[in-house]
Order: structure tokens, then C-alpha cells, then sequence
């Protein structure tokens, strides 16, 4: 016979389980203050960068993460609320203890977060937060970034780190009826202690796949004209962050607006422990001889047959490039992942005049020479 108060019971038991386990996981993490910051590369309407910063303390009590010192909300909707920014802390820890624990109250008792009102971390009424999405994802990589220093071994280098959001709307001249395009694009992943970062792939939380060419074409009055992986993208180290894509849009016999909301376009995403950074984000107006760069929070009315590229980051390379196997560098110039050009300028190895082999005594000069001699 079951009822609520049989009910109540197991769900109290569930709580309580979590938070036993919370205690047990948050155990293992050694106890002091760690910091981290990073930035935004700007709000939209001014080129000002937008400072995120946390201080994270481990003690017997739980975890605290504070973003006092992060920037003022901005008049621009680059603003994120209370709830997206635990949702962020949340997000981190999650990935860092037993994916087996739930999330619930029991997790939660544990961890505090201090976010003063009226920061853009915590913005408050009439403040905009419709671009919230982008400072939540570099949020997140900016929280990793402090428990880098905490568990080295389960954090990746710094991602592509934002939604990289592109959108279009205008009249579609085959059905006649107005239509709204929108996509958040993949970029590359962080290198990480033992493997390379994934390729073009949606980072924290973002929980969204590129559209098919076939159904974009098909349902709006749009052609993707190049659709690739960016080569030399990924940051080197000795573990390669994973590359950035290049989607370019063409608007078909109709004029349209396009807005682009995301970031990255200033630095790269960040490498770790001597992993250089991954490649930055371009957005450039009808590439080629009269192409215009574009920042990366706009909306531009465009004519028909105007083209928008759109190159998401790179991830960051994870340990240094001269610790990587030079047979792991000469694969990756064989799958078009690193030109011959850049494992020699970033990785220190020297392939035969035909990019087929690596030339052994001349990688070894080299990368000796760039570590001192010693």
C-alpha cells in the first residue's frame, strides 16, 4: 500500500542521500581559495570588455564561488540573472564529482554563491539578459578555469565558450510569408589531460546541434555556401584543442536582416598548463576582394545575395606543444587538422618536402633549441 506519506519518505531519503554523497565528493577537492577571471570581449554597444571574475573557497562547510569585481550590468543585453549564474556553478560542479549523484536540495546545501545585485552576473530589473546565454557559457569557462588550479586533471582548456547565435528574418519570397532563421553554431572543445579536444561541438550546457544543410535550404530562403572544419584552429599542445567551423550563409532573391549574437571575436579561448590559445572568431560580410569584418553582437539589414561567414573558435591546447608526438603532429597534417606550416611554427616539427614524414634530427634540433638548449 503506498501513499504520501510513503512517498514523503523516499524523496526525504533521496535528499538526504545526495547530501551525504555531495559531502563525500566535495571531500576529495583540497580546501583554500582559488581565483580566475576572464572577459567578454565586449557588450555590443561599446568596445568595452566585460570583466567576469570568481573567487572560489573549499572548506569542511561546502564550496562558496564569489563574483564580487565582476563588471556593473551593462545598458546592453549582455546581462545574466541569479539563476543562470548558479545554474553556471552548478553546471561545474556537476561535472567534476560522480556523475551518479543527483542534483536536489541535498546538493545544493552545499554550495553558496555570492553575486551582488546589480552586477552582470546578477542583473537586476529593467536590465536586459537576452544575450544572458553568451556570458553564461564564458561564465562557466571562467569558473573552470578556477578549479584548473583545484583538479588539474578533470579540467579542459578553454572552449569555444559561447553560444555563437546567428539568426535571419525577412520575407520568403516562395511561400510569401515572413520567416524567422535561427542557429547556435558549434566550435571546438579544450584539449585535455589525455585527449585532444572534439571538433565543432556545442560546449556547456549549450545542448544544441547545427541544423542539417538539406532542412536549412530546404525550409528558409537561405543557401550554405561553404560548411568545413577550420584548419589550424585548435590550439597547440600536447593535447590539440579541437577546431572551429566556417558556415557561410547566403540570402536567396530576398533582402533580410541578420543579427549575430556571440563573442570570442578579441582572444581565443585559453590553453592550459603551456597549451597555446585556440584560434578567435571571425564574422565577415561577403568574404573575398571587398569583404568587411563585423563584430560580434550586430544586426545589419543585407541585401539578396549578400553572404555572411560565420568561423567559430577553436578549443585550447592543453600541455605544451613540444610534449606532443611528432607522429600525432604529422596525422593531423594528414587529415587537413594543421597545415606543415603550423606544426612547424607551433609544434616544432619538421616534415619532408612532401608533408609525408617527420624529418626526426630536425624536429629534434628544433624543439631543443626552443626549450633552451636544454
Amino acid at each position: 500500500m503506498y501513499g504520501a506519506d510513503e512517498m514523503d519518505y523516499y524523496m526525504n531519503a533521496i535528499v538526504d542521500y545526495t547530501d551525504e554523497r555531495t559531502g563525500q565528493e566535495f571531500a576529495k577537492f583540497p580546501h583554500g581559495v582559488y581565483e580566475a577571471e576572464g572577459y567578454i570581449d565586449n557588450d555590443g554597444y561599446t568596445d568595452k570588455p566585460v570583466l567576469l571574475k570568481v573567487m572560489v573557497t573549499i572548506n569542511a562547510d561546502g564550496i562558496t564561488c564569489d563574483f564580487t569585481g565582476s563588471d556593473p550590468q551593462r545598458k546592453a543585453p549582455v546581462n545574466a540573472t541569479y539563476a543562470m549564474t548558479y545554474s553556471a556553478v552548478a553546471f561545474v560542479l556537476k561535472c567534476l564529482i560522480d556523475p551518479d549523484v543527483p542534483i536536489n536540495e541535498g546538493f545544493y546545501k552545499h554550495v553558496k554563491l555570492i553575486a551582488p545585485e546589480g552586477c552582470v552576473v546578477n542583473a537586476t530589473m529593467p536590465y536586459a539578459v537576452v544575450g544572458g546565454w553568451e556570458t553564461q557559457v564564458r561564465l562557466i569557462e571562467v569558473i573552470l578555469k578556477a578549479f584548473s588550479l583545484v583538479v588539474p586533471e578533470q579540467v579542459p582548456a578553454g572552449t569555444k565558450g559561447m553560444m555563437a547565435q546567428v539568426g535571419s528574418g525577412g520575407m520568403d519570397p516562395r511561400k510569401k510569408e515572413f520567416y524567422c532563421f535561427y542557429e547556435a553554431i558549434g566550435g571546438g572543445f579544450g584539449g585535455r589531460i589525455r585527449s585532444d579536444g572534439p571538433d565543432a561541438v556545442g560546449v556547456h550546457g549549450q545542448n544544441t546541434q547545427n541544423a542539417p544543410v538539406e532542412e536549412t535550404e530546404q525550409n528558409y530562403p537561405l543557401r550554405i555556401v561553404r560548411y568545413e572544419l577550420i584548419n589550424d584552429s585548435g590550439g597547440a599542445g600536447k593535447h590539440r584543442g579541437g577546431m572551429g567551423i566556417r558556415r557561410d550563409y547566403e540570402l536567396v532573391d530576398h533582402d533580410a536582416s541578420m543579427t549575430i549574437m556571440s563573442d570570442r571575436d578579441h582572444w581565443g579561448p585559453w590553453g592550459l598548463f603551456g597549451g597555446e590559445a585556440g584560434e578567435k572568431a571571425y564574422y565577415v560580410l561577403n568574404p573575398g576582394e571587398n569583404e568587411k569584418r563585423l563584430g560580434s553582437k550586430l544586426t545589419v539589414d543585407l541585401q539578396s545575395g549578400s553572404r555572411l561567414s560565420f568561423q567559430t573558435p577553436g578549443g585550447g591546447g592543453y600541455g605544451s606543444p613540444l610534449d606532443r608526438d611528432p607522429e600525432q603532429v604529422l596525422e593531423d597534417v594528414r587529415n587537413g587538422k594543421v597545415s606543415k606550416k603550423y606544426a612547424k611554427s607551433s609544434y616544432k616539427v619538421v616534415l619532408n618536402a612532401q608533408g609525408t614524414a617527420v624529418n626526426i634530427d630536425a624536429t629534434n634540433k628544433l624543439r631543443q633549441e626552443s626549450r633552451g638548449g636544454k
